[in-house]
């Protein structure tokens, strides 16, 4: 059994913001990080590969899961549901890892209730405008009212920010992905500090 309990992160922030791409530098280069794979019902996108992005799931399974009991939190965002398994972030920091998830801010808000202990990083675009053309690029095959509804949610989005332990700008990867080793190493000193002085 490990002497020290590992952490758990929490990114979140609009959708496009680039959070995907964070969290897969993240992961490549600290072995002490897992990443909590959501559930989801939505369509699976073409590059996406089933338990590695999300646990694509049928609503009937996710609503059976939902009953069951089987996630910390989830939310409906934009008509389909996200979910995070209790079952991981409960057992992987008793292994002493450090759990991340990457949800969004509604389901942030839920976590933030079960789990105050946990480290709330929000991921903001330079801009608005900015974070509306990486999704106009991205795409998807979404509809432009999709797309004007996705950029009304990232506005409500924002304006929550401020809840957040750490807010990061995600102008350049690299200097985004370096900020967040930071905080994490940051974060994690700080628990070695508390646990010796106990």
């Amino acid at each position: 059994m490990p002497e020290q309990r590992g952490l758990l992160f929490v990114i979140s922030g609009p959708s496009g913001v680039g959070k995907d791409a964070l969290v897969t530098e993240l992961l490549q280069r600290d072995t002490r990080l897992r990443y909590s794979v959501s559930y989801t019902t939505r369509p699976r996108r073409d590059y996406e590969i089933n338990g590695v992005h999300y646990n694509f799931v049928s609503r009937e399974t996710f609503e059976r899961m939902v009953a069951e009991g089987a996630f910390l939190e989830w939310a409906d965002y934009n008509g389909n549901l996200y979910g995070t398994s209790l079952a991981f972030v409960e057992e992987t920091p008793r292994m002493g890892l450090d759990v991340i998830l990457k949800i969004e801010v509604k389901g942030a808000e839920t976590v933030r209730q079960r789990r105050p202990d946990g480290i709330f990083i929000f991921i903001a675009p330079p801009s608005l405008e900015e974070l509306a053309r990486r999704r106009a690029a991205r795409a998807d095959g979404e509809g432009q009212e999709t797309l004007e509804r996705r950029q009304e949610i990232a506005r409500e989005e924002m304006a929550e920010a401020e809840r957040y332990d750490r807010v990061v700008v995600n102008d350049q990867l690299e200097t985004t992905v370096k900020e967040l080793q930071r905080i994490i190493r940051a974060e994690r000193a700080k628990r070695l500090r508390v646990s010796n002085a106990n």
